[in-house]
């Protein structure tokens, strides 16, 4: 793979997406960039848990059923409005998925 540099310095029409967040949200370490990236984080869990839950078939009853939970528990992850410690997600997927949860996002 090419040297990410070298590679923006041969397609002069494309901004590497940290220089567009750093204009939008500020540099890492920043309060606006921190509040992106934690609603950032937030967004991404939701939709992978979304997408977990439909491609197990389940409902967020059934989901919430299976992990010994309540469904606005789960409708509200899925909507990014709280977010749990990896620790916990590792919990929810292997309960309601019986696969870990992975924290690369």
């Amino acid at each position: 793979m090419e040297n990410s540099d070298t590679w923006f310095d041969n397609n002069p029409n494309l901004t590497p997406i940290e220089n567009l967040w750093e204009e939008k949200y500020g540099k890492r370490g920043t309060p606006e960039r921190e509040k992106f990236e934690e609603e950032s984080r937030a967004f991404r869990v939701a939709e992978m848990l979304k997408e977990e839950r439909h491609l197990a078939k389940l409902t967020q009853e059934d989901l919430a059923k299976k992990t010994g939970t309540k469904k606005s528990l789960i409708a509200r992850l899925e909507r990014g409005n709280i977010e749990l410690s990896s620790g916990m997600l590792n919990v929810l997927y292997e309960t309601g998925f019986g696969k870990s949860f992975s924290n690369s996002i």
